[in-house]
Order: C-alpha cells, then structure tokens, then sequence
C-alpha cells in the first residue's frame, strides 16, 4: 500500500514538473492576452447562435418554417415580376398590367438553371441590382410624366430633383420635407437590398429543382411566343412583354440622342436671324414706348377652356377686358405652344425670348453661355431703352441677367416685402407689381430714353394654397396685410392631395393674377404702355389631364391703335381671351415674329 502511494505520489510529481513554467513575455505565450479572450469569446458565441438559432427554429417547427419559405418565396418572385412589368405612367397602372408575362424572367431562368453556383449567384446580383436601379429610373419617369408631361432624362435632370425638394419645402414645410426625403431614400435602398435577396433566392431555388424549373421555364416561354404572337390581351394590356429590355434600349437611345443634341443644338444656336441687325434697326416701330414684358405662372389653355376651370378664368377675362377697354386699352390674344409642361418655367422663358426650342437644360445652359440675341436684349441694343426685371420668384445669383440684356434686376429680397410666403410664391403679385410701379415704373429712365421691363409673376405657381386676395392698392405697405389672408388660406397639403381642389383652386389663382396685372395696367398705364403676357406652360397633369396641349395663352395689350395694327395680320381674337380656333404658334416663332412686326431688319448671324 505504501509502495503504491509513493508510486503516484512520485508520477505526480513527475506530471507537475512536466507543466513548463508560466513564462512572464507574452510573446512566448501561443494563447491571445486575457484581456482579449472575452471578446472573441464572445463574438464566436454570437456567430454562432445567429448560424444555429434558424436551423434549431426549423426543426422545432417544421410545418411554421415551411410556411414561412414558401411565403418569402412567393414574395420574391412577385416583387421581381412587378418590377419587370411595371408601367413608366401611372395611367397605365391597373390589375391587367401585372399579370402579364416578362420574357426577361423567362430568359433569366433559364440561364440561371444552366450556370454553375458561382456564375449563377455572381449573375442574380448583378440582376438583382440592375433591376432595382431600372425600377428607380422607371418611378422617376412616373413622376416626370405625371408632373412635367415627360420622362425622366438620366443625363440631364439630376439636377432638377434639388428643385423638386425646394418645392416641396416651400409647400410642406422643412420637417416635412426631411421626413419626405429620408423616407424615400430608405425606401430606394430597400428596393436594392430586396430586389437583390428576391433574385439570389430565385436563382437558388431554380438550380435546388432543376427538373420542375426546366419545365417551367420551358411552358412559360411557349406561352410567351403565343401570346405575342397572336397579340392576346387582357383588359387592352398585352399578355407577353418585354417592358425591361425595352426601358433599357429607351434609356440607352435617350441618353445618346441627348449627347447628340447638345452637339447639334450648339450650332443651331449660333444661327440668328437678327443677330447682326444694327441696334438702329431693331424695332424702331416701338421707341418711345413703355414695353412690359409678363409672364404668368402656370397659365395655359386648360385655364380657358376646362370645363371646371374655364368658367371663372373666362368670366374674369371677359370681365377685365371690358375694364381696360374703358380705360382706353385694347388687346389681342393668341395660342403659343410651350417648350414645356408642367414645371421647368425657365424653359417657356427662355424659348420665348430666344426664338430657340429650349425643351431641356442642356440646350438651356447652352443658350445662356451664348450671344444668341433675347428678345429683351434687342431692346438694350437699341439704345433707346433702359432694362429692368422684377423676379420675385429668384432667391439666389442669376447670372442669366447678363444673357436677358437686363441693366437691373429686382429678386425677391429687393422688394422690401414683409408679409408671408404662399407656399413657393414669395409674394403675392399684386404686391410684386406695386413694388414695380414704386422702384421702377414711376421713375423716369434715362434721359432721352424709354424703358423696356421683364416681370415673372409666381402666384399661380402650384401648389395653389393658400391663395392672395386683392386688397386696396393704397393698403399695401410693406406687405404685412396679407398675414391673416395667409393664415386664413387652404392648407398646401390639403390642396395636393385633392385633384379637383387642386383644379379649382388652380383656377381661382389665374383669376386673381390677370386681375392684379389688368388691374395695375388701369391704374398706372399710360398711352405709351404696351403689355405683353402669356403663360410660360400648363399647369400639371393631375390639372391640365393626361392629354392636355402644352398651348399657353398670350396677348398683346394697348392703348396707342398703332401697336395692334402691326400684328393685325396675326389673325388673334380681339380682347383677352383667345378664341379656340385662334392660331397656333410655337413658342419659339414668337421673337422674329414681334421683330419683324415692328419694324426690325434681319441681318442673319450664321455659325
């Protein structure tokens, strides 16, 4: 017995001095710091649990886990068929147009069922992503169409959505504004991550049943064939499409032909009919006169003939004509076809004013970086007449004031208003004008010359709530009057999301800014005055209907008979409202036409 302890007691010992010693460099030790050993610890355990807790879900509920796999699934390809055959208007959306059959998604099976694991999930993000990114190319264009009557250009509209958030601050508020913005970022990313999961889950259930699949895929391509073939549709909507591929080609062939245009357009503009005319020969039969140029927002031909809208904007045409015809004033009035539609009003001013089709801002940009002669700048030219532009509606630098041919400009800071914004508008236009016959209008220009002035008014600029209201011109002041007009208006958001509140108020606003305009001519005109002003588009789609003209109203007012003379020729209706068969120009005919009919010689400038 004593033998044997011994013996153990010796091998214990021999065990203790086998264990090498703790050694005090770390560097020695195979075995991460303490310190560290929680953490990775830690981290290994939680990999772990998150690779593990699924599968041990899975084999607790069998029945629950297939549920869920087939609904996600289910989910999956759903979202990846509506994101194939979603429609780029949204008067196209309807239950018809999501039945229909991709060839995309057929073509995309069956090579997802021929490729390799690695290919096969390398291609379903790629795919995944590709589609996402055509499907926020695809909403932008709804937006576009639904707004400014076109599609989204990727090349050159970018900029436009900074416009957009603008807008929408002015109307909305800031907060509601930021909670717009992040909502619809989160939104895109979503739409990335999702679309992205759905076709790599797609893909991997197609290679896990490759007999099934095959079968599938091969019915649905016979099907296809079918339905193009012999053109079955549901509801009017096409059963088999292809609406991917060719929004792809579409994209593609827009961003070329845009590439090209800019090309095209920069000789065009350096074409110019009157571009070499002696300041001595442009509209020698306008000297002396006091020449406004106006253009009202968002005024076009659906405000005069709407069946909803036209009975109040007829009435007050028809009212304020009679107005100025007791004052000694007279007016022709006319159809100009807009360059745009919707929004974009730059785009109306500058094509009116160049003579050039300015349908996009790279040929806008174009433009203002060229000596091609505005209308406006034909009179500084003269040298008979000093230049002045009241823009209520510009917030910040405007160099195009240097294209315009303008000696000065007011913006909306140099008005002195005091009162409230209505939503976009920084002023009401009565206001605008006042400020206009104050600072400009009663003083006299230059010695021995005349005056020719460029106003935009903005408030008939959507979103139409709250609406000014006339007030006595004496009682203007600094603007504070309208304080409770704006307080007591339609809530902004009200108004949006109501299209026939949206039509009606839309109405309610061309009213009240011909009557400020007519109003102020009554008041301050003189026998030298001449008025020209027309819309720069129409209003929105949600107003103006998804088939509206892009034709603005435009018309020629005076007290001095010679100056309707020259244009008699013209065929426009007498008074301020345009007859529907009065003719129709495009807006870029207007500049030679006005030269030409007051006497200005053409000296063509040829690039």
């Amino acid at each position: 017995m004593s033998q044997d302890t011994s013996t153990h007691a010796s091998a214990a010992e021999a065990a203790e001095e086998a264990v090498p010693e703790e050694s005090s460099s770390p560097a020695a030790s195979p075995v991460p710091p303490p310190s560290r050993r929680p953490w990775s610890a830690w981290l290994r355990r939680s990999w772990t649990a998150l690779r593990t807790c699924p599968r041990r879900w899975r084999e607790r509920h069998p029945s629950a886990a297939r549920a869920l796999s087939v609904t996600v699934t289910v989910l999956a390809a759903a979202l990846v068929v509506v994101a194939l055959v979603m429609p780029n208007s949204v008067v196209r959306l309807g239950p018809a147009t999501f039945v229909r059959i991709p060839a995309e998604g057929v073509i995309g099976a069956a090579v997802m069922i021929a490729l390799p694991r690695r290919p096969r999930v390398a291609l379903a993000v790629v795919s995944g992503v590709a589609l996402a990114a055509l499907t926020v190319l695809n909403l932008l264009d709804m937006g576009f169409n639904q707004y400014l009557g076109r599609g989204f250009n990727p090349v050159l509209d970018w900029s436009l959505l900074g416009d957009a958030q603008s807008y929408l601050k002015d109307s909305l508020g800031g907060t509601a504004t930021l909670a717009a913005t992040v909502g619809v970022l989160v939104l895109v990313l979503l739409l990335f991550v999702l679309l992205t999961l759905s076709t790599v889950r797609l893909a991997n259930l197609l290679a896990r049943h490759p007999g099934t699949a095959t079968r599938g895929t091969l019915i649905a391509g016979v099907v296809w064939i079918t339905c193009s073939s012999l053109g079955l549709q549901m509801s009017g909507v096409p059963l088999a499409v292809d609406r991917t591929a060719t929004a792809l080609k579409w994209q593609v062939r827009q961003a070329r032909n845009t590439l090209r245009d800019e090309a095209e357009f920069q000789k065009v503009a350096k074409v110019d009919a009157f571009g070499n005319t002696p300041g001595s020969q442009l509209v020698p039969d306008l000297r002396g006169k006091d020449m406004i140029f106006t253009f009202i927002e968002s005024y076009g031909r659906s405000a005069v003939e709407d069946p909803i809208m036209a009975p109040g904007v007829d009435r007050t045409l028809d009212t304020r004509t009679k107005a100025l015809a007791a004052a000694g004033f007279h007016a022709k009035s006319g159809w100009l076809t807009s360059a745009t539609y919707g929004g974009s009003s730059w785009l109306g001013h500058s094509t009116t004013m160049s003579g050039l089709w300015i349908n996009n801002q790279q040929r806008y940009r174009t433009v203002m970086a060229s000596d091609h002669m505005s209308l406006t700048d034909a009179f500084k030219k003269t040298g008979a007449f000093d230049t002045v532009g009241v823009m209520p509606g510009v917030q910040k630098g405007w160099p195009e004031q240097k294209w315009y041919g303008l000696d000065k400009v007011y913006n909306a800071f140099q008005l002195g208003y005091k009162g409230p914004k209505f939503s976009w508008s920084t002023m009401p236009d009565q206001y605008a004008l006042q400020q206009y016959q104050d600072r400009v209008h009663s003083k006299k220009p230059a010695a021995g010359k005349a005056r020719m002035s460029l106003l935009i008014l903005t408030s008939s600029h959507q979103p139409w709530a709250p609406i000014p209201k006339m007030v006595g011109w004496d009682q203007l002041g600094d603007g504070s009057i309208f304080k409770g007009i704006q307080a007591a208006g339609n809530n902004p958001a009200d108004v949006i999301a109501d299209t026939a509140k949206s039509r009606q108020e839309y109405g309610k606003t061309i009213q009240y800014s011909v009557t400020a305009l007519t109003e102020w001519l009554t008041r301050y005109g003189t026998k030298d005055t001449v008025l020209v002003f027309l819309g720069d588009h129409q209003p929105i789609a949600r107003v103006s209907g998804n088939h509206a003209s892009r034709d603005v109203p435009i018309s020629i007012v005076a007290k001095d008979p010679k100056v309707l003379d020259k244009v008699d020729g013209w065929g426009w209706t007498d008074g301020l409202r345009p007859a529907h068969n009065a003719p129709v120009w495009k807006m870029s005919a207007f500049r030679d036409r006005f030269l030409a009919a007051y006497g200005s010689t053409p000296h063509p400038k040829k690039g």
